[in-house]
């Protein structure tokens, strides 16, 4: 069962404790689909089914937790960790990603952190590299908070917004979708008479062409002999 399937079968409660659960672990540095959790929760908050508000705030909370966690463990662990992780996980921890976030730490420092919460690669690495990296732990505070709230609350709002728009036009469907049918139905009917009429020209006119050549093509009578 996917992610977003399984978020739309629990109880509406677990559904905030999912959310700040995947998003933690994947903030932690599990590969998760932190972000299709999320995006799942807020179209059942514009259903209805749970508060928008609740499932941001679990959101954010598993956000900042998580990559605290994460930076703990890197700054135990040390690059030998991402080493270790390499080597059993290639897919997710390869030299090739460690490398590139590396870089992306090199150039932007603690606003890797905060704009790493926005890409898929660094959400996953942010915190435990950051620790790795030794940056100090109030750059990284202030950067991961920034970064849960903007990411987690901006997504939950942005969603949760569309949702309601497309729930009021999905609404209206079936209106539409029957005023659609009817237009769509008349202009057929009258594009298909057009055809056929000027189909029906079209013979008429091969006809009478084809009279024409016909008697054209007789030979004419003979004259009478005179004496």
């Amino acid at each position: 069962m996917h992610i977003d399937a399984w978020i739309e079968s629990v109880p509406p409660n677990a559904v905030y404790a999912l959310v700040a659960l995947i998003i933690g672990l994947e903030s932690l540095g599990i590969p998760l689909p932190g972000e299709i959790a999320l995006v799942s929760a807020a179209l059942l908050s514009a259903k209805g089914v749970v508060s928008p508000v609740w499932v941001a705030g679990c959101a954010i909370a598993g956000a900042i937790i998580g990559d605290s966690i994460g930076y703990s463990i890197g700054r135990k662990g040390g690059k030998q960790l991402f080493e270790k992780l390499g080597r059993k996980f290639p897919k997710h921890f390869g030299p090739d990603h460690l490398a590139s976030a590396e870089r992306s730490f090199q150039k932007w420092g603690m606003w890797a952190v905060f704009f790493g919460r926005f890409i898929a690669l660094l959400r996953i690495f942010a915190g435990p590299l950051a620790g790795a990296l030794k940056m100090p732990y109030w750059k990284f505070l202030i950067a991961n908070v920034l970064g849960g709230v903007v990411w987690a609350g901006g997504t939950t709002l942005l969603v949760y917004q569309v949702g309601k728009v497309a729930e009021q036009w999905l609404s209206r469907f079936s209106w539409v979708g029957l005023l659609l049918a009817v237009l769509i139905g008349t202009l057929s009917a009258w594009i298909m008479k057009r055809k056929a009429a000027k189909s029906a020209k079209q013979r008429e006119a091969e006809n009478a062409a084809a009279a024409t050549s016909s008697a054209a093509a007789e030979p004419t009578a003979a004259a009478p002999a005179v004496d």
